[in-house]
């Protein structure tokens, strides 16, 4: 729900992808204030050519969320504070970000 969502600070840049844009996202959790989750979704409002399909899109970080699933099944954040990955059972690694294999840095 865009309602929910605030332009956050900072960019990043990816070498396939582009420009990122970070999102804040405000949660209502019935209490007497909201709770807002800094740069808690990226996007990539205009995209390189070959990632167009991106545009209008947003990713969020499952580390920051209550809980994310995937049909029916929870998701494992990627390790490392950085990547946005979601690990679900069928998915084996080593992943990017994992401790126990700093060669995939």
């Amino acid at each position: 729900r865009s309602a929910w969502l605030r332009p956050g600070s900072g960019r990043s840049f990816c070498e396939w992808k582009g420009v990122a844009s970070y999102w804040d996202l405000l949660r209502d959790d019935g209490g007497p204030q909201e709770r807002r989750l800094s740069r808690a979704l990226w996007s990539y409002p205009q995209p390189t050519e070959r990632f167009s399909a991106l545009a209008g899109w947003f990713s969020l970080y499952p580390a920051l969320m209550d809980g994310c699933w995937v049909d029916g099944e929870p998701v494992q954040p990627q390790p490392g504070g950085f990547y946005g990955g979601w690990i679900l059972p069928w998915l084996q690694g080593p992943f990017k970000g994992d401790p126990a294999h700093p060669e995939l840095r």
